[in-house]
């Protein structure tokens, strides 16, 4: 009789506890995850062998056309439902906003063999002496598409996809010495969250191997030849 009064008691105090409001969940931070590293050679290259440094590069701020303004969240898109209609996921959330991750990717990346300055033209004129004191060309970037492609339920892929524009600053104006889009599609791993943001790291890092390799084949513009 005792246990049976001790559970009528607290049965009413359970019940008003699990009414409550629960704490809402917190959305999971997501960023490229760790830098690139480029492992150690198991012996020294012969002379000449190792590739040449090329000339300093001005990378200007990303621009996100497609995207909304300064926003973490992760995009998702449903090909066989309403592919004109992006999606954010409710419980997943950038560290940044993906054109300042990209930004980060492309840095790292292009840096590994040319020094990589800010667009901040004053300090890189001091800084290229190398190229007689000549501004080193700018290139520029919007991001137009950022997201967690779903061709059916279980079939997914994260795609990015750039514009490339690369100029040389001249004392009379920019010249353009190239432009070109770049699409990377990565299938993803798993049909969610963690799934699509492994995807669009990977395809960043894609877009951006391409991209310095398209770098590589513009030759410098005839007025900025010595």
């Amino acid at each position: 009789m005792k246990f049976s009064a001790l559970a009528a008691v607290l049965a009413p105090v359970l019940m008003a506890c699990s009414a409550l409001p629960q704490p809402p969940t917190r959305p999971a931070l997501y960023d490229f995850g760790p830098g690139l590293h480029t492992p150690a050679p198991a012996a020294a290259p012969a002379p000449g062998a190792a590739a040449a440094p090329r000339p300093p590069l001005t990378l200007d701020d990303i621009e996100a056309p497609g995207l909304t303004e300064g926003s973490n969240a992760v995009l998702y898109r449903l090909a066989y439902n309403g592919p004109q209609q992006l999606r954010p996921y409710s419980l997943a959330r950038w560290s940044q906003p993906p054109a300042q991750l990209l930004q980060q990717r492309l840095r790292e990346q292009l840096g590994q063999r040319r020094a990589i300055l800010r667009p901040d033209y004053g300090s890189a004129q001091a800084r290229s002496t190398d190229q007689g004191g000549r501004l080193p060309p700018v290139l520029r970037i919007e991001l137009e598409e950022f997201s967690h492609h779903f061709a059916s339920a279980t079939d997914s892929a994260g795609v990015v996809r750039v514009r490339a524009t690369l100029v040389d600053v001249l004392p009379q104006g920019e010249s353009l010495r190239g432009q070109r889009v770049f699409v990377a599609r990565v299938p993803a791993r798993t049909a969610d969250a963690p799934g699509g943001v492994a995807a669009l790291a990977e395809a960043s890092t894609q877009v951006g191997a391409e991209i310095d390799a398209w770098l590589d084949q513009l030759a410098p513009a005839p007025a900025l030849q010595r």
